[in-house]
This record gives structure tokens, sequence and C-alpha cells, in this order.
């Protein structure tokens, strides 16, 4: 289904390469995205990164794994649903479509060789050299629309295979029925297949689309939302650089204590019962705001 019909995404620019300034003035100022094509041609990881070659390597690391069921309040914030060591997840994988994801697993640590396949890009600013976070998905497998609670400017590298991602501003979160006290828009929503008719507030969403093929990288600026589906079985790496705005430095702030905080505390307290009220509540606010801007036209 060509989504583009449906959901108002424009193409993510792309360049081979860039220069620092170039790459500061016109993208990381204007908190613009933009892809980086030949980013990782000098890069040890280019040839030698594949799900192969890591299982290999790292095979018998445990890594955790996440799928798309509903949000629970037997889960905490961002627990894995299971886990498994990687040689075993890389023959998952191959076996064909599941629907298990290692997010935000820091491999390196783990297997520190790794580390010297990689160079830091010399893209005007500073990557935090101990957070070069991986991510793995099987063929369809896709992550719900959210943004980081950091508010980390990411760098997003693909190896293997070819990957989609949806990307919005955070001045488009007005129309993704964000859930309170949450990271995400509503899982429910999926944005590969968009029901339109149960959630016309996305197409008022300005967004953007890109394709990524193995080496390529993806800047998404400071709290972009971002939905990614793995096209084939593949995986990435984000490298992330602190927010530059005392704004985000505070929203990054507050959601990794205070938010944090009392999502789990009200899981505990009201159970599932909380999760459902909090989807309620999104649903509803963003109907309500639809039918004012209505009004207001």
């Amino acid at each position: 289904m060509d989504t583009n019909q449906k959901l108002n995404l424009q193409q993510v620019e792309r360049v081979k390469t860039i220069s620092p300034e170039s790459f500061v003035e016109n993208y990381v100022k204007p908190q613009k995205p933009v892809v980086i094509e030949q980013l990782t041609k000098d890069w040890p990881a280019y040839e030698k990164w594949s799900l192969a070659y890591l299982k290999d390597l790292a095979g018998e690391v445990e890594v955790p794994l996440y799928d798309n069921r509903p949000v629970s309040a037997k889960d905490k914030f961002n627990e894995p649903h299971a886990k498994m060591k990687l040689k075993d997840y890389v023959h998952l994988l191959k076996q064909g479509p599941t629907e298990y994801r290692i997010f935000l697993f820091n491999l390196m640590k783990e297997v520190p060789e790794l580390q010297s396949h990689f160079n830091m890009p010399d893209l005007g600013i500073k990557f935090l050299k101990k957070l070069p976070f991986l991510f793995f998905g099987a063929e369809n497998s896709s992550v719900f629309m959210h943004y980081d609670i950091d508010f980390a400017n990411i760098l997003h590298i693909h190896f293997e295979g070819k990957k989609r991602c949806i990307i919005y501003p955070p001045t488009e979160t007005k129309y993704l029925y964000k859930v309170p006290n949450a990271l995400i828009s509503l899982n429910a929503i999926d944005f590969n297949q968009p029901d339109l008719e149960k959630y016309p507030a996305l197409t008022l969403a300005k967004g953007y689309e890109a394709y990524l093929e193995h080496g390529e990288a993806l800047y998404m600026p400071e709290g972009y939302w971002h939905n990614m589906t793995y096209l084939t079985p593949g995986f990435s790496m984000s490298l992330r650089a602190l927010p530059r705005s005392l704004k985000n430095i505070s929203k990054a702030a507050y959601n990794l204590t205070i938010m944090r905080g009392v999502e789990n505390m009200m899981r505990k307290l009201r159970g599932d019962e909380w999760i459902q009220y909090k989807n309620r509540v999104a649903y509803k606010r963003q109907q309500n705001r639809l039918k004012k801007e209505d009004l207001e036209l």
C-alpha cells in the first residue's frame, strides 16, 4: 500500500557526503532531517557487519527482545518481553517474520571489538561514544510511533537489507494521538496501513519518509517522532548527541525522572486500567482538537 497517498509525507533530503559546516548550518540548526548515503563507506563495519558476522562474533551474548503487544501495567518502563542468545535470535530472523525486535541494546559493551569497526562521524556535533545502541528486526516488523526520552539528536545508521522510516517533527505532535505521560502515539495505529477514518488527524500531520539501505545514515533532530519498519531482516545503530536547546534539555530531565517515576507508580497502583484510561484520553483529546479547529476554520 502506498501510504504517501494517505499520510502527508515528503521524502527526506539525501546527500552522498557532507561537511561538518554544511551539516550544522543546513540540518542541525534548522532541525531538519537528512540521509547521508556514504557516511560509512570508509568504516570497517561497512564491509564486515552483517547478521551472519554478528552471529559468529557475538552469538553467545544474551539480548533483550521486544514485540508489539499492547502496553501493559505488568511491564515496567522499557522492560523487555523476552531474552535470547544473539545466535538464536539471528536464526529466528532467518526463519521468517517475527515480531521480536532488539531495541536500544549496547552490544559494544558486551563485545568491545565492535567499537573499532566504526568512527565517530565528524559532523560538527559531538556524539556520545558510550551510547552506540543497536536495533534488530525481522521482515515487516515495526516499532510503534514514538519519540526518544532524552530528546537526543540521532544518527540512525542501517546495516543489511532495507528499512522504511516515517518521521515527524515535534510540531506535529498535536495530530499524532499522543498518549498522556508517555512517549508514544496510540499503539493501535498502524502507520504503514493507517485507518484514517478512525484516526483522521493523521492526515493533517506533515512528516517525512526515508528508505535506508546498507550503510546509509538518517539524521533525526531532537524530539522527532519515528516509526521504523524492517522491509528485510536487518539491524541499525544509533549514535546520539545531547539536545542543544535548553527547552529540550529540561524536557529530557523531566522525562527521565518525573514522567518515568509517575508512570511506573501508576501502573503499579492502577494496573491496566491506567493504560486504558490514557488511551481513551489520547483519542478523546485528539477528536476534541479536531472539532475545535473545524470551528475556528
